[in-house]
């Protein structure tokens, strides 16, 4: 749960980053919780920034993870890595395997579509494997 206003009215919304914040630690314990290691999070270079690289066994898994509150109206929090998102992960994923000398690990890019409540609390998390 987010620390906030104690009233729940328009002033206390969560702002787009707490979403983010929340999202990638629901994340980051899902992951934890099913064996895999964190590398690095909100891993950044000129390409552009990868919300968690973490690995498990021989591999290397880049994940973008994507938070929503209230209805789907909008669509689903997957349905928001668009191609070009695609792209820019892909380019700033090969931008780390050359940074850190990791280039003989399997790879592959996963996407967690986290749902939250207004109130912040997470309402399902749904890990896509190699979603592109």
């Amino acid at each position: 749960m987010v620390e906030h206003g104690s009233e729940q009215g328009p002033a206390s919304k969560l702002t787009r980053q707490q979403k983010g914040r929340l999202g990638e630690e629901a994340a980051c314990d899902w992951l934890r919780e099913h064996d895999y290691r964190i590398l690095k999070r909100n891993w950044r270079c000129r390409r552009g920034e990868i919300d968690i690289v973490a690995s498990r066994e021989d591999m290397i898994i880049f994940i973008e993870v994507r938070s929503r509150s209230g209805t789907a109206q909008y669509g689903t929090p997957q349905e928001s890595v668009d191609i070009r998102k695609m792209q820019q992960v892909r380019a700033t994923a090969s931008v780390y395997l050359q940074m850190t000398g990791e280039t003989n690990h399997q790879i592959r890019f996963d996407v967690f579509a986290v749902m939250l409540d207004k109130a912040g609390e997470i309402v399902s998390i749904d890990h896509i494997m190699n979603a592109f």
